[in-house]
């Protein structure tokens, strides 16, 4: 699976308020939690975004609190995947069970806010296409895959049980 998008630069401790403030957590509607995402650290973010672009950000991304609501904010609003140096625990899970792609990758620096990034999930490579760079990441493994594809845990489980 290749995933083509934009990179949206963000700092280390990006926390799951950040990404989707308390306030709206009344819904769970992933489209708009979606409306409202990253808005507290980038109140401009939504109308700088196109679908499929990528978040970049430092360490320890999606720290805080356990909802999912801070991963589906994200994938709600478009963004393909998110590439950091280091994730927090809990938003590894979450980003999984509702489809989204993750990556780690020590070279996010050598990424600027605006780059065009190509990510080839099977082969962990993330070309960065404004620099005429490649960076290594983990694979993403085919049932995870499988998994982002169907849109999700659940999904992907109803469609094994068909």
């Amino acid at each position: 699976m290749i995933l083509k998008g934009k990179a949206h630069k963000f700092a280390d401790d990006v926390n799951t308020d950040d990404i989707i403030a308390a306030k709206y957590l009344v819904s769970t509607d992933a489209k708009e939690l979606g409306k409202h995402c990253m808005e507290s650290i980038s109140a401009d973010f939504i109308s700088k975004l196109n679908i499929g672009d990528i978040i970049v950000a430092g360490k320890n991304f999606g720290c805080g609190s356990s909802r999912e609501h801070a991963p589906l904010a994200i994938k709600g609003c478009g963004i393909s995947a998110v590439v950091a140096s280091s994730f927090a625990a809990i938003f590894f899970r979450n980003a999984i069970n509702i489809g989204l792609p993750f990556l780690e990758s020590h070279d996010v620096d050598k990424i600027s806010d605006g780059d065009e990034l190509e990510i080839d999930l099977s082969g962990g490579i993330i070309k960065n296409m404004s620099r005429n760079e490649e960076y290594k990441t983990q694979a993403f493994p085919g049932f995870l895959q499988e998994i982002v594809e169907k849109g999700g845990l659940m999904n992907w489980i109803k469609a094994k049980e068909v």
